[in-house]
């Protein structure tokens, strides 16, 4: 039986899955173009924004953003909230400063059920 997911973690999901193929796609596309000719940073931007992988970041990022706050609110409830309300509160004032803590954040956000 598959876990119930929460809208934010769905959302989360679709964005990553979004981002990597357009990674994936990006990458692609800056190989075939570096065997025509020099790509300059000119041309990477135009490959960032025509593989759209620069639209499939910034909804990764919102998406993260989403899922972060739908975590602390759904943590409140919990008991080991409670009794770890400093630690767990002092992890998310760092969220935006420490991307190592951004992620183990996101990660533990999507083993919230």
């Amino acid at each position: 039986m598959k876990p119930i997911l929460s809208k934010a973690q769905l959302g989360y999901m679709k964005a990553k899955n979004k981002f990597e193929d357009r990674s994936r796609a990006l990458e692609k596309k800056i190989e075939e173009m570096a065997k025509l000719q020099e790509v300059t940073q000119e041309i990477m931007e135009g490959l960032v924004v025509e593989s759209g992988f620069h639209d499939a970041f910034n909804e990764l990022r919102v998406a993260e953003n989403e899922l972060v706050e739908w975590s602390h609110v759904t943590m409140k409830h919990e008991k080991t909230y409670k009794d770890n309300k400093q630690a767990i509160e002092d992890m998310y004032a760092k969220l935006d400063t420490d991307p190592k803590m951004r992620a183990r954040i996101i990660q533990l956000a999507m083993k919230v059920r």
